[in-house]
């Protein structure tokens, strides 16, 4: 799987996500290793959301993982604070807001 591959993917499994009710600002980078290697961002700003095949430099944290790591998550498979005690996605910067990446999910199946 190739980086756009991978990018297509993800924003595909991100697109339906109802993020109108959270009014605070989310920043957050996605550093993805392995196969389909590479950095994007996930930004929920106004209560609308974009992700972006670039580097966020202003983020409030960054999320380090594989792509099927980052898949499971997305598709409600794996819980993200799961993932994060399997050790099997690292995050960096402000852990608080981290943890609402978990609203992010789970406004998918809503």
């Amino acid at each position: 799987m190739t980086y756009a591959e991978m990018f297509s993917e993800i924003k595909g499994r991100f697109r339906d996500a109802g993020v109108s009710n959270i009014k605070e600002h989310l920043a957050f980078q996605f550093n993805i290793t392995g196969e389909g290697e590479g950095i994007f961002y996930v930004e929920v700003k106004d209560g609308k959301l974009a992700i972006e095949p670039y580097e966020y430099y202003d983020r409030d944290a960054i999320f380090i993982c594989s792509a099927d790591v980052l898949f499971k998550i997305a598709d409600g498979k794996l819980d993200p604070v799961l993932a994060f005690t399997l050790r099997k996605l690292k995050v960096e910067g402000s852990i608080e807001k981290a943890l609402r990446f978990k609203e992010i999910v789970d406004s998918k199946r809503k």
